[in-house]
């Protein structure tokens, strides 16, 4: 049987409306978690089409139009900007083939995965939606940190706002023991310049994604994470 999936390119004419992810798609990924090999995969493939792959990318047609509102510099690609199901296990000790879970992520026009922007993240009992820069290399922590250090004041007027703190409470990710080279243990922002990621976001129940209001939900925290990836792309030149 034809699967939905090749009835709908991924372009934002083709694909269906976003009416919420559907509860195949997360039974999918909870049976995935115990059925991971590549054969159970290929005889499952055209419910992760239907079910997964192709309500993520109507999902993410649908933060195209409100996303080019708010920052219209941010790249939303129904093809582009979801992560494959694939793993890379070439580095890692787990060798099980697939991710169980769904995700997209979101960079400045032309500066894909060389700049701060927005991630959404679906599994079973979890949703994840955030922003900010994940592991930098060296020379974007650096630059990242000269800005923090040279520009605290603006820096911690969008990390110290209400909205910011009531929505995120502060930084994810991990924290250097000690002041990174080139700072004093006392400089006034040595907590902020210890961190090695700047990124944050919020955690949901999986039945937020179920709604067609997911989408608005979505936009409403990028919408909040605005001033801290703008602060983070001109921290690296973008």
């Amino acid at each position: 049987m034809r699967s939905l999936i090749q009835q709908f390119p991924p372009d934002l004419e083709s694909l269906p409306p976003f009416r919420g992810f559907p509860k195949e798609g997360l039974r999918f990924l909870t049976q995935l978690r115990k059925n991971n090999t590549r054969e159970w995969f290929l005889k499952h493939k055209s419910e992760y089409e239907d079910f997964v792959k192709l309500p993520m990318r109507s999902l993410i047609a649908a933060l195209k139009t409100p996303m080019a509102k708010i920052a219209p510099e941010i790249e939303v690609n129904p093809k582009r900007s979801m992560f494959r199901i694939h793993r890379d296990t070439r580095f890692s000790k787990d060798k099980t083939p697939y991710k169980t879970h769904v995700a997209a992520v979101f960079h400045l026009k032309g500066k894909w995965e060389d700049s701060a922007g927005y991630y959404v993240h679906i599994e079973p009992d979890t949703i994840y939606v955030g922003g900010g820069i994940y592991m930098p290399s060296t020379d974007q922590l650096k630059r990242i940190r000269k800005a923090i250090a040279e520009g605290s004041d603006e820096f911690l007027s969008v990390t110290g706002s209400k909205t910011f703190k009531r929505q995120f409470g502060s930084l994810e990710g991990d924290k250097l023991q000690r002041a990174p080279l080139g700072y004093p243990a006392d400089h006034p922002m040595v907590e902020w310049l210890k961190y090695k990621s700047f990124y944050t976001g919020v955690t949901w129940n999986e039945k937020e994604c179920l709604s067609p209001k997911f989408v608005d939900r979505v936009v409403a925290v990028y919408k909040n994470l605005l001033p801290l990836v703008s602060f983070l792309n001109e921290a690296l030149g973008k």
